[in-house]
């Protein structure tokens, strides 16, 4: 079973990030980079479908710039068979995100695609479902348990009303929650290693897809911190609290 990988290069979660003046960007520049958490977990999941030996191949995918070969590296790093960065300059939407990587999955023959439910950065938890549809394969989304049956893989997924288990038939797509696992650490060895491994570099345009921009950011800003917090130490104090600013709006 070959498992695809998808990644993303994002800005660490514990960093900071400045909004350009302008109010449509944000300003990545000079800060820490790693891979979008909810991709690490897939990433997890699949190395161990193939250390219980249900994978073959795992295969880490990123669409993005050059830039992005460093969270490919650290991919192999952490055991990944091969890698793959699909180049472009250009921010995508997830629809074409999707549209890529249905091209990429179907040229490369996978089984099993395993990603991560959304990315920190735009959180919109599409990408996974809308190329379930597009290859017409089986999905399931917020996986907190994968299991391997010898023709099946059995999902069990978070809802708001508690677990819910399906299983499905590959080929398949499946996005990871929180709870799925624990990353591991690339050892200093591993490190090494990956820095002589050679990545496979593709350009966008050698995909025959087309696409389009179908969203525009209007305006980026920060929440406001509120000030003149109070600490409540019962429910009493609480309904009250909500009854007074009632009164007052």
């Amino acid at each position: 079973m070959k498992v695809i990988v998808p990644i993303k290069r994002v800005v660490d979660p514990y960093v900071h990030i400045p909004i350009k003046p302008s109010q449509t960007e944000l300003n990545t520049a000079h800060l820490k980079m790693a891979i979008n958490p909810f991709c690490e977990i897939a990433l997890e999941e699949a190395l161990r479908l193939r250390e219980q030996g249900h994978a073959s191949t795992v295969v880490a995918v990123s669409i993005g710039a050059e830039t992005s070969m460093e969270q490919l590296r650290q991919a192999l790093a952490l055991g990944a068979d091969a890698a793959c960065l699909i180049e472009t300059d250009t921010p995508l939407v997830p629809l074409s995100i999707a549209k890529v990587l249905c091209h990429y999955v179907q040229q490369e023959q996978g089984d099993l695609v395993l990603m991560g439910k959304q990315t920190i950065d735009g959180d919109n938890n599409q990408t996974g479902q809308m190329l379930a549809t597009l290859l017409g394969w089986s999905q399931a989304t917020f996986a907190s348990r994968v299991e391997k049956t010898p023709d099946r893989i059995c999902v069990t997924r978070e809802t708001d009303q508690g677990e819910q288990c399906i299983s499905l038939a590959l080929p398949a797509v499946i996005t990871t929650d929180l709870r799925l696992n624990e990353p591991r650490f690339a050892s200093l060895p591993q490190i090494m290693k990956a820095k002589q491994k050679n990545i496979e570099r593709r350009t966008l345009a050698s995909l025959p897809v087309s696409l389009k921009s179908h969203q525009k950011t209007r305006a980026i800003y920060h929440n406001k911190v509120i000030k003149n917090k109070q600490m409540l130490t019962d429910l009493d104090s609480l309904v009250a609290r909500i009854n007074t600013q009632l009164e007052v709006k």
